[in-house]
């Protein structure tokens, strides 16, 4: 018997009708049955469970979850529908959604769209009517791995009665399917074009108080929207920027974004950030961004059991000695030395001290990372606050005060650390371009995607 075609997913089923059965494959052989929602058809991806409980409208529209199944843990969801304000960028990115109890309609003064019909306009293949406690504690003890879920033409033969040979069938598609580890996926979620998110309330119409480079990793339409707040110009650029186009903006400083994929595949975005921190750029890196700043650096990353999901992960912040209450989207961490600081591996420690400035207070993972000798800094997680919670937002501030501490600015004390002697940043050897890119940018995200 071979797979049955994938299909070209349909709408969603009128409230009240009777849904179709659906199947759920992971790679261990694990099998749950359910109800299809959304489009049907086939989907495969990395299957991962998130633990928040709201901001499911942010998850979905989070580039960060691309090639991903995402597992809702909190029972109930769509019944706050869908609306033109909250998502995070112009498409829905899971590879797959399952819920346990599906809302039969929106009752949001807010939604404009019901959750379901949302998902099936974008093809979205999903789950539901199951255990997702059960299948939650399964990834718990097994770790995140590849599934996929089957509904409609998509299912073969004899899988309504789970024959074995049925089961064959789909475990070797879910097996075939590409792994996370080893991914480059930046590239693939990454804006096509620059744009420009211009300082906003009341700094709207004002010279910007610093230019940030922002490098599009899968980046969420809330994190520019916060530094524009703070008077910061965001020129937002592709992931296949190169290091004369960032230094063309005259730059303040550089933001790497989230993203999805391995950080070791990135050696692109490695090799950029290296050049980032030679010029002596203040630079700020959330979520991809921290663990590419920890590769730059020399460390190592690995990839977690079943990673960091959800906007209820607490961590602690070592510099201020507060908890903080944070959301996350990550399956890879950086592996550094908590207990003290320690130089970094790079070249024979080329960029100098660096302390782990947070970690997690879950499992201990490395959370954040602070440079010692040069004006760098990053979080595991995401401060932007989307769908929340707010308790990380003021690293945006420090970042521009970082910026505006830089020696040789004037709208603030010399309070930021200077490159190590041995660095390029010390000695003069950084390049500026004479001319900046000609390209026409758009000047919203939404053009952008």
């Amino acid at each position: 018997m071979t797979a049955p075609a994938t299909n070209t997913p349909t709408t969603a089923a009128p409230r009240g009708a009777v849904r179709a059965p659906a199947l759920l494959v992971l790679e261990d052989g694990y099998v749950l049955r359910g109800s299809a929602y959304a489009a049907t058809g086939r989907t495969v991806g990395e299957i991962v469970f998130s633990t928040g409980m709201t901001g499911y409208q942010e998850t979905l529209t989070d580039p960060s979850y691309h090639r991903q199944i995402v597992v809702m843990t909190a029972p109930h969801i769509g019944n706050t529908g869908v609306n033109e304000e909250d998502p995070e960028s112009g498409r829905v990115w899971v590879a797959g959604f399952v819920v346990r109890d599906a809302a039969r309609r929106a009752s949001s003064w807010r939604a404009t769209k019901e959750l379901e019909d949302e998902l099936a306009e974008h093809g979205i293949v999903g789950l539901c009517d199951v255990d997702t406690r059960a299948l939650t504690r399964h990834l718990r003890e097994r770790g995140v791995m590849r599934a996929g879920i089957f509904s409609g033409a998509a299912l073969p033969a004899g899988a309504e009665h789970l024959t074995e040979q049925a089961r064959e069938v789909l475990l070797e598609v879910v097996r075939e399917s590409p792994q996370m580890r080893g991914a480059d996926l930046a590239r693939e979620v990454s804006t096509e074009e620059a744009y420009v998110v211009e300082p906003s309330g009341e700094f709207a119409g004002k010279e910007p108080v610093a230019t940030v480079v922002a490098v599009d990793l899968g980046i969420k339409a809330r994190t520019p929207q916060q530094l524009a707040a703070r008077g910061v110009r965001v020129h937002v650029v592709p992931q296949r920027t190169t290091l004369a186009e960032v230094l063309a903006h005259r730059p303040d400083g550089v933001f790497f974004s989230n993203g999805p994929g391995d950080p070791e595949a990135a050696t692109h975005e490695v090799d950029l950030l290296r050049g980032v921190l030679d010029a002596g750029l203040p630079f700020f890196g959330i979520c991809f961004g921290n663990q590419l700043l920890g590769r730059a650096l020399g460390y190592g990353t690995y990839k977690l059991e079943y990673g960091h999901r959800g906007v209820n992960q607490p961590i602690l912040d070592r510099t201020t000695g507060k908890v903080e209450i944070t959301a996350h989207n990550h399956g890879f961490a950086v592996d550094a030395p908590v207990a003290e600081p320690s130089v970094a591996p790079y070249q024979d420690g080329r960029y100098g001290r660096v302390e782990v400035s947070h970690v997690s207070l879950n499992d201990n993972v490395v959370e954040g990372l602070r440079a010692l000798d040069l004006p760098a800094f990053s979080v595991q997680y995401h401060p932007e606050a989307a769908a929340g919670p707010h308790d990380a937002e003021h690293l945006f501030d420090r970042f521009v005060r970082l910026m505006q501490s830089r020696p040789g600015n004037d709208e603030g004390p010399a309070e930021a650390p200077l490159a190590g002697s041995g660095s390029p940043a010390a000695t003069g050897e950084a390049r500026t371009p004479d001319t900046a890119p000609t390209t026409t940018a758009p000047t919203t995200e939404s053009e952008a995607r």
